[in-house]
């Protein structure tokens, strides 16, 4: 046995004995607590997110934000990168394009991030590249639209899957139905009309007639006026483009009208809150969508099944619902940016010139292949198409 001396606030002398082996123990448990706290020694990387967690687009945002939080914890848990702690800033744009400009610029002048995830949105991506490239700070869009990255910006790349891409799936579909006249119905925002430019101009490649072009405001509550224009037309099938809640405002009205012709949506409403919303209209609708939502449907040969699976699996665990296609983008958009830091460094130069690198990556909205000619990164691959069957989506094949 040996002895300790303390002294208390009394003066009184008491000896704290304990045998060498507890000692050891002590010591030991003492020495490794310090060690687990030398692990994020190094200081923390500032990651900025816009995202549109409240507001109409939030069916958008917070699928985004809750799994950009859940991989950046996953990633702490593991000792981060290279012994730096990530931390995930998260700045809410409320699908604003204003309030995103006002936010990045916080985000960059006041939290110092070293890259940004997101906006959700098409129109605040739109609003903040002027900023992102002014400030040559990377960012990583979780919007569709082909502007975004079509001319390239040096500085902006995007994880969503474009319209384009989604356009050309809905047509390779007409075409094997043999449908040839089209109806099209799009909402007069960012993602709508940079749609509507994609459905017009893929329409001659396809050999599609779109006899009828009608438009919807994004706080339109009702768009029977425009569908009863398309159902006294020749069209064979309609195609509508926006996010919700217009697309399921439209699936209930054309129920409501009898429509009987097919209808098929944009990747735009591809999750379970489009179901949800639209209600028995939702019923047969047809739509593009990223593999996450059919992963169990998918052939055990699909190269991304396996991570679709865990993706599912982690997100259901931790916050009991399904993860879908829009977490997906937010998934891609920090797994990206963790490549490039590892690969690269923390410097936003660093970072912009590992993401252009960056090859073949396996991610939830498809196998990324960056370049300088292409900061989108995606094929035609990357989407699926699906059917919504008693209030659930069924894979195409």
């Amino acid at each position: 046995m040996f002895c300790l001396p303390y002294n208390d606030l009394n003066k009184f002398k008491v000896e704290v004995c304990m045998s060498k082996n507890i000692f050891r123990t002590v010591l030991v448990a003492g020495l490794s607590f310090l060690m687990a706290g030398v692990v994020f020694a190094a200081p923390s990387v500032k990651i900025g997110a816009l995202f549109s967690v409240s507001g109409p687009a939030s069916f958008l945002g917070e699928p985004e934000r809750t799994t950009a939080a859940m991989m950046l914890e996953e990633i702490n848990k593991a000792g981060g990168i290279k012994g730096h702690k990530l931390e995930l800033i998260v700045a809410d744009t409320q699908g604003d394009a204003t309030k995103a400009v006002q936010a990045v610029n916080k985000l960059i002048k006041d939290d110092k991030v070293v890259a940004i995830i997101g906006p959700s949105t098409t129109g605040d991506s739109m609003a903040v590249i002027p900023v992102v490239e002014k400030m040559e700070i990377p960012l990583v869009s979780c919007a569709a639209g082909i502007k975004i990255t079509d001319p390239v910006k040096k500085w902006v790349f995007k994880t969503a899957q474009n319209d384009a891409l989604a356009v050309m799936k809905i047509y390779k579909n007409l075409q094997k139905q043999k449908m040839s006249k089209v109806a099209i119905l799009t909402v007069s925002d960012g993602f709508g009309s940079s749609g509507r430019e994609q459905l017009k101009l893929q329409a001659k490649e396809f050999d599609i007639s779109i006899i009828s072009d009608e438009t919807y405001g994004p706080k339109d509550t009702d768009m029977t006026v425009q569908l009863t224009k398309i159902r006294n037309s020749d069209a064979q099938a309609i195609i509508c483009w926006g996010t919700n809640p217009g697309p399921a405002i439209v699936a209930r009205n054309a129920k409501q009208l009898g429509i009987k012709i097919p209808l098929y949506m944009s990747h735009g409403v591809s999750s379970k809150k489009f179901i949800e919303l639209a209600g028995d209209g939702a019923e047969g609708i047809v739509l593009p969508s990223g593999k996450v939502i059919v992963a169990d449907q998918l052939p055990a040969s699909d190269p991304q099944k396996k991570a679709l699976l865990n993706y599912v699996s982690k997100y259901r665990e931790k916050y009991k619902v399904e993860g879908d296609h829009f977490g997906g983008h937010a998934y891609d958009a920090v797994m990206l940016i963790k490549k490039a830091m590892e690969e690269g460094g923390f410097t936003p130069v660093a970072i912009r010139d590992q993401l252009e690198k960056i090859k073949k990556f396996p991610g939830i909205g498809g196998t990324f292949s960056y370049s300088p000619q292409d900061h989108a990164g995606l094929t035609s691959d990357a989407f699926v198409l699906v059917r919504i069957e008693k209030g659930d989506w069924k894979l195409i094949k």
